[in-house]
């Protein structure tokens, strides 16, 4: 039996559905029929104009997007697809902000779908800090079918490692 590691916080039965179509040797052909492409975006200025766009479009007020960029250090064992920081520091009367967001370097072998929910997840935590209810409604207002990239992108890590 392999061991799931991605997905071990989900639901048995889609545990056991995921297993299935490992043991069967499909799960590249599953996750490869929904999502036949891979994106473009490789450079780190083209990442930080699809960022800044999306920041942009869903949160204007947010502090603007100081820095972004792939990084081939960032350790998906740790959870981490994305890394975001924010600093605000006071500067006269006026309270500036930084924030940045770091995606792992493998996404930019990933499917768009995939890439996006990765962004739409660090950009949730300039407004929502924890996993909370409402940084999960605000996910799914930037991409409704957020839950859904979230486990395809699980089961698409699981493929590689397999």
């Amino acid at each position: 039996m392999t061991t799931l590691r991605y997905i071990a916080h989900y639901p048995e039965q889609i545990q056991t559905q995921a297993e299935m179509l490992i043991s069967n040797g499909r799960l590249g052909d599953y996750i490869e029929k929904i999502y036949p492409s891979q994106h473009q975006i490789q450079s780190d200025k083209a990442l930080y104009q699809y960022i800044n766009e999306l920041k942009n479009q869903y949160m204007r007020k947010t502090g603007s997007l100081t820095q972004v960029s792939y990084n081939s250090k960032l350790k998906v064992l740790k959870d981490a697809l994305g890394i975001h920081t924010f600093q605000s520091r006071v500067q006269g009367n006026k309270l500036k902000s930084h924030n940045s967001i770091t995606v792992a370097s493998l996404f930019k072998e990933a499917p768009p779908e995939f890439l996006r929910m990765i962004v739409v997840h660090e950009l949730a935590h300039f407004k929502e800090k924890e996993h909370s209810k409402a940084f999960y409604q605000l996910c799914c207002h930037m991409e409704p079918d957020y839950h859904q990239f979230e486990l395809d992108t699980r089961l698409w890590l699981q493929w590689r490692e397999l």
